[in-house]
């Protein structure tokens, strides 16, 4: 060691050993960097990164060794072999190639093998260009000092490579770099150590001394070009990949749309917050949101007014987030969030500030401005739920009833209040599933006219059967429906199932299926009504379509243009529950209804009040002016008839003509019709389906009684 220190210190530059040393450390470090980058890859990714260290450590060995060479300080003449200089930078660069590539597809102990090849590539390029340096004198070598230089080259070429590929830690890469540069000082001053030279001839002093150290520092600045490509491209794709997992960790964890967090990122911060411990530990409140009336804004004005409507809810939620409240999307119209509360009053204060914001119109352009409602339900932790889906299944109960309550639209978790929103959401969850089941099913009323008693054509009425709980009322899972949109599947199963069945009756009586205000919301409509038509077979003069005028006057250009489009194909239209709602003339003036159907309430007290019946005979005179059919709903009694038909009304339907039939107990009082062969086919449907006939229709009972007759015999 003595003789390496003497050798350092009084055979060389000390100047340009310093610049070596900078090289070398410099380039062992961005060496280390590119080659743990390559680790991390495969295939020729791999490889690439592995080329790149490669060439940082082979041009940094190599300057180091020139740079160290030129510092060198004989008194002898020197020429340097430029072919076996070049070959010794080649040696280097390749070898070290070797060892990368080596310790990166060998297993546990790749290390070693990739250490011994770094190790001899290094060696193997100091003594080739020891040997391309030329010098005038005799030159012997003590090979005990030769074979040291080889194993300290090894032997910190392997540690390097364990250090960065075995251990972890921030200072991995510097630790590498240093045991590497202190294996090629090692190997390049004990080498020198080991060369003994006997000068021939003896130059003028320091007439080269300027010239070496312009070299020096022009292949310094070559290294530093080489490995500072290497380092840069490095520093480049590291900020690819840190600009690629900021993406990616955008769209992992935000909404593209409207800059929220989305569910997984809500889900995480409920899940921390749930299982805090100690100090950290808060109560706070989840809170669901949805808004109202956002499916008709799709449908009336398109998918992108929807967007804008989104990104400007998220923009609002945004402008009230804070330390305290978290705001997510959860998807379609669904959002959601996490306040730490200190006490219920300042919760409702949040949220009905947010409920305020959102419900302020929204610009989709100059001319359009669309409003919507919002819905909002929250459950406290841990007063409510302790656990992170439990609390989200409470406020989410919570949102549902508030939904549903006419009086507010915001509401918190009642565990005995939403028991019942409970039970409806699984009845909600049931219905979507009953057209699957085969479930549901289509019963028929009939309508006659009230002079003859005439059959004049059948409404549908859907009919649920559920298999725990039977049949449920209309009135209980139409609402549903409605509310959870599933209406509009179900309508368009009643249409094509309706019209399916009467295509196959042996008459041409007309069908008249009731539509959801939502299934007006529907642009295309009068295509869905053409295809049920066209699959079924069906005359379109055999359709009757009811709507409400609730549902007409929301939106009446949108409306008269659909029911235009609709009668263009040969359909008729009805007003169904006339004299309830927003009844007008200016409604019967503007729209092209072939039928008013007058609502059930005023056949209640028709009988005992003078007003209900006045209101009637003005209906049936309203009718009458406009050339349009009346038909009264809810006839329950022989005397309720009576009186509409010595008013004038066109037709009747309710319980007192005919109760909701079956489709297969209607077939059969089809085939029964048919048997009666001359008699009436009118009256044998009714008397099948338990009609009360009317006693002034002296022949239509003669022939009822008939056809009983003709039962009896049959039966026999």
């Amino acid at each position: 060691m003595l003789d390496v220190a003497l050798c350092l210190t009084l055979d060389h530059d000390l100047r340009l050993v310093f610049l070596a040393a900078i090289v070398c450390a410099t380039g062992s470090w961005i060496t280390f960097r590119l080659f743990r980058r390559g680790l991390d890859e495969k295939g020729l990714f791999a490889l690439g990164w592995h080329f790149l260290a490669a060439t940082a450590a082979g041009s940094s060995i190599w300057t180091t060794h020139f740079i160290s060479m030129l510092a060198y300080e004989i008194k002898a003449p020197v020429v340097f072999d430029p072919v076996l200089t070049i070959v010794s930078l080649l040696i280097a660069i390749c070898g070290s190639f070797i060892a990368f590539s080596l310790t990166s597809v060998m297993g546990r102990f790749s290390f070693i093998a990739g250490g011994i090849v770094l190790g001899f590539s290094a060696a193997a390029m100091h003594y080739v260009g020891m040997w391309g340096y030329h010098i005038s004198g005799v030159v012997s070598w003590d090979m005990g000092y030769v074979a040291a230089s080889v194993g300290i080259s090894v032997f910190a070429a392997s540690a390097a490579i364990y250090i960065v590929t075995n251990t972890a830690g921030q200072w991995r890469i510097a630790q590498s770099a240093g045991v590497f540069l202190c294996g090629i000082v090692g190997l390049h001053f004990t080498g020198m150590t080991a060369l003994h030279v006997a000068a021939l001839l003896m130059p003028a002093g320091g007439e080269h001394s300027d010239s070496y150290l312009a070299m020096a520092l022009s292949v310094a600045l070559g290294c530093f070009v080489m490995a500072g490509a290497g380092l840069t491209s490095f520093l480049i794709e590291n900020r690819t990949r840190q600009d690629s997992f900021r993406k990616l960790h955008t769209l992992a964890f935000y909404d593209t749309l409207t800059g929220l967090a989305n569910r997984p990122n809500l889900q995480a911060r409920l899940d921390e917050m749930c299982q805090a411990e100690g100090e950290t530990k808060r109560e706070f409140a989840f809170i669901g949101m949805d808004l109202d009336k956002f499916k008709e804004i799709n449908d009336l004005h398109g998918h992108q007014a929807g967007d804008l409507v989104l990104q400007a809810i998220g923009d609002r939620l945004k402008a009230l987030q804070n330390a305290s409240i978290h705001f997510a999307r959860l998807g379609g119209d669904e959002f959601a969030a996490i306040m730490e509360i200190s006490d219920e009053s300042a919760l409702l204060k949040k949220m009905m500030e947010i409920k305020q914001s959102l419900t302020q119109p929204i610009k989709l352009d100059t001319l359009q401005q669309v409003s919507t409602g919002v819905s909002l339900g929250a459950a406290r932790y841990p007063f409510d739920a302790e656990e992170p889906q439990e609390l989200v299944n409470r406020a989410d109960l919570a949102m549902y009833r508030a939904k549903h309550d006419p009086l507010t639209s915001i509401c918190f978790y009642d565990a005995a209040m939403d028991e019942v929103v409970r039970r409806r959401k699984a009845l909600t969850a049931d219905l979507r599933q009953a057209i699957a089941h085969d479930e549901l099913e289509l019963h028929y009323q009939v309508q006659t006219t009230v002079a003859t008693g005439a059959i004049s054509g059948f409404e549908v009425l859907l009919r649920w059967k559920h298999p725990e709980r039977g049949y449920i009322p209309p009135s209980e899972f139409i609402p549903l429906a409605e509310a959870s949109g599933f209406i509009m599947e179900l309508g368009l199963w009643v249409l094509k199932t309706a019209c399916r069945q009467a295509a196959q009756w042996p008459n041409l009586h007309k069908i008249a299926v009731n539509l959801s205000p939502m299934q007006l919301a529907d642009p295309f409509l009068p295509e869905r009504v053409q295809e049920s038509l066209a699959e079924s077979g069906l005359a379109a003069s055999r359709l009757e379509l009811e709507l409400t005028e609730s549902a007409v006057v929301e939106n009446r250009e949108r409306t008269l243009d659909l029911l235009s489009r609709i009668k263009a194909l040969g359909v008729t239209i009805a007003l169904d529950d006339f004299g309830t709602g927003y009844s007008s003339l200016e409604t019967l003036r503007s729209f092209p209804f072939d039928k008013i159907k007058l609502d059930r309430s005023f056949m209640h007290e028709i009988e005992d009040s003078a007003e209900s019946r006045a209101i009637v005979r003005a209906v049936l005179a309203l009718g009458r002016s406009l050339n349009v059919p009346v038909l009264a709903e809810g006839v329950e009694t022989r005397h309720q008839l009576d009186i509409l038909n010595s008013e004038g009304c066109d037709a009747a339907q309710g319980y007192f003509l005919g109760r909701p039939t079956p489709i297969a107990r209607l077939l059969e009082s089809f085939h029964v019709a048919a048997d009666a062969s001359s008699i009436d086919f009118d009256v044998a449907i009714l008397q099948s389906v338990g009609m009360t006939l009317r006693g002034s229709n002296a022949r239509r009972e003669s022939n009822a009684a008939t056809i009983n007759a003709r039962q009896r015999g049959a039966q026999s």
